[in-house]
């Protein structure tokens, strides 16, 4: 297996990653749109085939009364179905937290479905208990994903209070 980052993820890549799977992001998020992600890591099989890979993409969030801060959004992270279970995801969160580092902004946010917040916490990001609100084409809504932070750099904390991400979610 060896780890990869690439700029842009093949659509037949994808489509192999989703493997006919109806929901992969579960019913919480069923028929969201998400941004586009800027930069991946993924891991590949020695015969070229991608069976695990995580996005980040760098977006801006307003909370409460607070000036907006730019972030590094994490998303698209799935693992092909016949390949769960297996410890890959752990394999890419650092890799995709080294790259996320390097984006620049302080803090990572995720979301995720929530049976996946105790996995994350345990890699270290931290819940968003309050509501967090997205673009979608109909407008903006509260997501019904858990989203969670982590810091890149430095101890810079997270602000109470609803969390307004501009755009699309990631």
């Amino acid at each position: 297996m060896e780890l990869v980052e690439l700029d842009e993820l093949a659509e037949e890549d994808w489509s192999a990653l989703i493997a006919g799977e109806k929901e992969p992001w579960g019913a919480e998020g069923a028929g969201l749109q998400w941004r586009e992600k800027e930069r991946f890591v993924a891991l590949r099989e020695d015969e070229g085939r991608i069976v695990a890979v995580a996005g980040a993409v760098l977006a801006e969030v307003s909370i409460a009364e607070e000036a907006a801060f730019q972030l590094v959004g994490l998303g698209g992270l799935i693992v092909t179905y016949a390949m769960r279970g297996r410890g890959l995801m752990a394999q890419l969160v650092d890799p995709l937290l080294a790259l996320a580092g390097r984006m620049g902004p302080e803090r990572a946010m995720i979301f995720c479905r929530p049976e996946l917040v105790r996995l994350y916490e345990r890699l270290g990001f931290l819940e968003i208990l309050s509501p967090v609100w997205a673009e979608q084409p109909g407008g903006r809504v509260e997501m019904r994903l858990s989203a969670m932070w982590r810091p890149l750099h430095g101890a810079p904390g997270w602000p109470r209070g609803r969390v307004e991400v501009s755009g699309l979610p990631f």
